[in-house]
């Protein structure tokens, strides 16, 4: 890991910059496999599953009886694992949710206004296969787009060879109601969604994190009328440390973060010399035995630890960088919460790690990477509802309201808009 000394603050936007992937070819690769899907549909999928995924596929949506088979094989112990993950995901995003998400507000008399929640009626749920097949995901999608009452949740994830899906995936979907289980992954996957083809619906919106293909692929749907989540690219956190932490938690939850993928990020940030040197020699110690130390290895070339003079300026760096992982692991960490203003998500304390997020603590762990949280939250259950405001007026009310909507109508020169109120007044006249 490359270590910055002091940088003065006009040099953080630079140090704070992703490691960029090759975006026109990424980019070119999507509008291909998109043209394709849109031609051939289900077969465009087997041809490219078996291209990029070495899978025949015979049937691109698992039968109930398949999942159920596939989900039996789940060890018990993984099974009560992910129930009580389950528990907290549910229990958290419940308290998020209202019928009515404000009262009636009369702005004047005669005029009523109030808004309500609908949720998004058929949603996509990308869930990321391959070298680790994250049946989190399907939980933290899953669960608050069953909370909000979407009608269809049709899940897409890559099959292993032999067409099998991983058993605790299946095991996670149908806890959590996935209507739909489409054994496809990658652009392919997102095409699909996109576009509908014979086995896979089109979808209202798209949730879930993915590679560079995947983030670039979800970019592409909008262009078919189908929104996504967030951009959500590599996974990346940042650990802001000073002389009150435990330099092996600090290694660990770097490791936590390196080994998701090459194209990770971990960042440290500390005021100590004597920490940033322990945990870089821990880092070395605890990857060791790590079964994916390769890929830890190249997340971590991609990975930097910054030395700044006090932990105000540290915040304040964490704040250019808008984190998708923020670990205050600083004395009294709570005091400076407000202080926070980009980051998907933040963790409190020595022990706080951040896997805690990932898994069973309850928040959700699909979050704006790359510099979006800036701009983006991150998942939770508003992200599966539209929110629909009404209001009704009386005679009295929109004729109290009528110089205002008419005087503003002519003036962008919107006569109609002016008339559609004229006439009403006029006809309760007669």
């Amino acid at each position: 890991m490359k270590t910055y000394s002091y940088p003065k603050p006009d040099l953080w936007p630079k140090i704070c910059e992703r490691t960029a992937f090759d975006v026109p070819i990424t980019k070119e690769l999507c509008r291909q496999i998109f043209a394709d899907v849109y031609k051939r549909r289900d077969e465009s999928l087997r041809t490219y599953t078996k291209k990029f995924d070495g899978v025949d596929l015979s049937s691109i949506v698992s039968a109930d009886a398949d999942l159920k088979k596939w989900a039996d094989k789940t060890p018990m112990a993984l099974r009560i694992a992910i129930n009580l993950a389950a528990e907290n995901i549910k229990k958290f995003h419940l308290a998020q949710k209202t019928d009515i998400l404000q009262e009636t507000v009369s702005t004047m008399p005669g005029v009523v206004c109030w808004r309500e929640s609908r949720p998004v009626e058929r949603v996509g749920l990308y869930v990321p296969g391959g070298s680790a097949p994250l049946v989190s995901t399907v939980l933290m999608l899953g669960i608050p787009a069953k909370l909000a009452g979407c009608k269809e949740i049709v899940l897409c994830t890559p099959p292993s060879v032999g067409e099998k899906l991983a058993p605790a995936i299946c095991y996670a979907a149908l806890l959590v109601g996935a209507t739909t289980v489409v054994n496809v992954g990658g652009i392919q996957a997102i095409a699909a969604l996109s576009l509908g083809t014979e086995s896979v619906p089109k979808v209202d919106k798209i949730f879930g994190p993915g590679n560079q293909f995947v983030t670039t692929a979800k970019q592409f749907a909008g262009e078919y009328g189908v929104a996504i989540d967030m951009p959500a690219g590599p996974s990346e956190v940042m650990v802001i440390a000073d002389n009150s932490a435990n330099p092996a938690f600090v290694a660990a939850d770097i490791l936590s973060q390196a080994e998701h993928g090459p194209d990770s990020q971990a960042v440290l940030v500390s005021t100590e010399d004597v920490l940033i040197a322990a945990v870089k020699k821990l880092l070395k110690l605890q990857s060791q035995g790590l079964p994916r130390k390769d890929i830890v290895r190249a997340a971590l070339e991609n990975s930097y630890i910054v030395k700044l003079g006090s932990i105000d300026e540290a915040i304040k760096f964490a704040n250019t960088y808008a984190p998708e992982h923020l670990i205050l692991n600083i004395k009294d960490a709570e005091k400076v919460v407000s202080e926070i203003s980009n980051a998907g998500s933040v963790f409190l304390g020595n022990y706080s790690p951040e896997s805690a997020g990932d898994y069973a603590s309850g928040t959700n762990h699909t979050l704006p990477t790359g510099g979006w949280a800036r701009s983006y939250g991150g998942v939770s259950l508003d992200s599966f509802v539209k929110k629909v405001t009404f209001q009704s007026l009386s005679y009295k009310g929109l004729k109290s309201l009528a110089p205002t909507i008419t005087a503003i109508a002519e003036a962008e020169g919107l006569r109609a808009h002016a008339e559609a109120v004229r006439i009403r007044l006029r006809k309760n006249k007669v």
